[in-house]
C-alpha cells in the first residue's frame, strides 16, 4: 500500500428488503427531536413517509419537518434547514430521500450552529466545522452518490454560478445510520436510475484513473466496475429486479466511502466539469457526468495509457491480441461509451441545455484537480466541453 492513512467509517448501515424494521432502534439513541429531511413529495406518493412517520410516532419523537429539498440543493434552502435545526434544537436530521437529501442533511447538520455563513466558511474557504454538529441518520431512496457512507455534501449557489462539494473530514459529519432497502428505489424514474449507475461508475473512475496507483485498491475496483456493469444491463431490461438493483445500491455505497481510495491519489476532474454544468443548468448529476466523461478520458488518456489499457483488458475483457497499447486503451473507451449508450446515459452536454454561450462561464467555474494523470488548463477544459458538444 502506497504511503501512510487512517481509516474509519463510523456509518452503521442496515441493508436488505426488511431494513425499514431497524429504524426504530436507531431512532433509540437519540433525543425526541427529529427533523425530516425529504424531497418533492415522492415519498408520500410511495407510502414510505406515513411508515416513517409511524415509525418516528411510535419512538416517541416530535417532528420537524423540512420538506422541498431539491435535486441539487441550493445555499437558500440550507440556510432554511439550518434555522430549523438550530430554532428547534432538534436532537437528529434524519434524511428520506436520494442522494442530494442526505448531502443536504449533512450541510444541515453542520450549519445549524456554525456562528458564520456556511457558504463562506464550507464552501469558499473549505473548513472544517468547529460547533456542534446535529447527527444524521437516513433511509435511501435512490443509489448512486455514496451520500449514505461518506461525509460529502454538495451544495449550488446560482447567484454565484458555482455549484462545491464539501467532503468532510471529521466522522461526526458522516451519517450515523443508513437504511438501505433496494425496493425503495424501484419507484425512482428510470432516467434517475440510470443516473444513478453513471455515477457510481464515475466515483470508481475517478478513483481508478489516478497519478498514484494501489494494487489492492485497483482490483477492488475492477470488480466493482465489473460488477455495476452487469447489474445495470439487467436493471435496465428488468427495473424490478431485486438482484440487480441490491448489487447497483451496495456497489454505490462502497464505491465512494473511502475505502478504495486508501493508498492512492485520485482525480475528481470529471466531478468538478460536472458540476460546474449543473450550477448552469440544474441537470441531473450523473447526467452532467456521463455527457464530458468520453471526452475527458479521451483527452488525458495519452497520459495514463498502461492503465487505460489494464482498463480495457479487465473490465472490459478487450482482446490485447494485434492491438497496440494507444490502440488498447482506445478500445476501453470506445467499450465504456458503448455501455454508455445502450444503458441510455446523456453522451452530450447540448442534451442537458448547454449552449456555447455557456462554455466560458462552465470553463471559469471549473475546479482544477490535481489527483489525476494530467492537471489541465482552462484550454483543456474548454476543449473537452466543446468535444462533448
Amino acid at each position: 500500500m502506497q504511503g501512510n492513512f487512517t481509516y474509519h467509517n463510523p456509518t452503521k448501515l442496515v441493508f436488505g428488503k426488511d431494513a425499514l424494521d431497524g429504524l426504530a432502534a436507531e431512532l433509540a439513541q437519540y433525543g425526541p427531536r427529529v427533523q425530516l429531511a425529504y424531497g418533492g413529495g415522492s415519498i408520500k406518493k410511495t407510502g414510505l413517509y406515513d411508515r416513517v412517520i409511524a415509525i418516528l410516532r411510535e419512538a416517541g419523537k416530535e417532528v420537524f419537518e423540512d420538506a422541498g429539498v431539491m435535486p441539487n440543493p441550493t445555499v437558500e434552502k440550507l440556510r432554511e434547514g439550518a434555522a430549523i435545526a438550530r430554532d428547534n434544537d432538534v436532537d437528529l436530521i434524519l434524511a428520506v430521500g436520494g442522494g442530494s437529501v442526505v448531502d443536504y442533511a449533512k450541510a444541515v447538520g453542520v450549519s445549524a450552529h456554525c456562528e458564520e455563513d456556511p457558504w463562506e466558511k464550507y464552501y469558499l474557504r473549505m473548513e472544517e466545522p468547529e460547533c456542534r454538529i446535529v447527527p444524521v441518520g437516513c433511509i435511501l431512496t435512490m443509489a448512486g452518490t455514496g451520500s449514505e457512507m461518506n461525509g460529502g455534501a454538495v451544495i449550488t449557489n446560482h447567484d454565484s454560478k458555482l455549484k462545491i462539494g464539501h467532503v468532510f473530514a471529521n466522522p461526526e459529519v458522516f451519517p450515523r445510520f443508513a437504511i438501505l432497502n433496494p425496493e425503495l428505489t424501484y419507484t425512482v424514474p428510470k432516467y434517475q436510475m440510470i443516473a444513478g449507475i453513471f455515477d457510481i461508475m464515475s466515483h470508481l473512475m475517478e478513483q481508478y484513473f489516478s497519478g498514484v496507483d494501489d494494487s489492492t485498491s485497483d482490483y477492488l475496483m475492477e470488480g466493482l466496475m465489473r460488477s455495476l456493469v452487469q447489474a445495470s444491463r439487467a436493471a435496465v431490461a428488468n427495473p424490478t429486479d431485486y438482484e440487480a438493483r441490491s448489487n447497483i445500491m451496495w456497489t454505490a455505497t462502497w464505491a465512494l466511502n473511502t475505502l478504495v481510495a486508501k493508498g492512492k491519489a485520485t482525480d475528481w476532474e470529471v466531478h468538478m466539469i460536472g458540476q460546474a454544468i449543473g450550477a448552469y443548468t440544474d441537470a441531473t448529476h450523473g447526467m452532467t457526468l456521463s455527457a464530458v466523461s468520453p471526452a475527458y478520458y479521451r483527452h488525458i488518456m495519452p497520459h495514463g495509457l498502461e492503465k487505460f489499457a489494464r482498463f480495457a483488458r479487465t473490465v472490459w475483457e478487450v482482446s490485447v491480441e494485434g492491438r497496440t497499447p494507444e490502440e488498447l486503451a482506445a478500445a476501453g473507451i470506445d467499450a465504456l461509451e458503448a455501455w454508455m449508450r445502450e444503458i441510455g446515459c446523456v453522451m452530450s452536454v447540448a442534451e442537458l441545455g448547454v449552449t456555447d454561450d455557456m462554455l466560458e462561464g462552465i470553463a471559469d467555474a471549473t475546479f482544477i484537480m490535481e489527483g489525476g494523470y494530467k492537471v489541465l488548463a482552462r484550454e483543456d477544459v474548454l476543449s473537452i466541453l466543446r468535444a462533448s458538444k
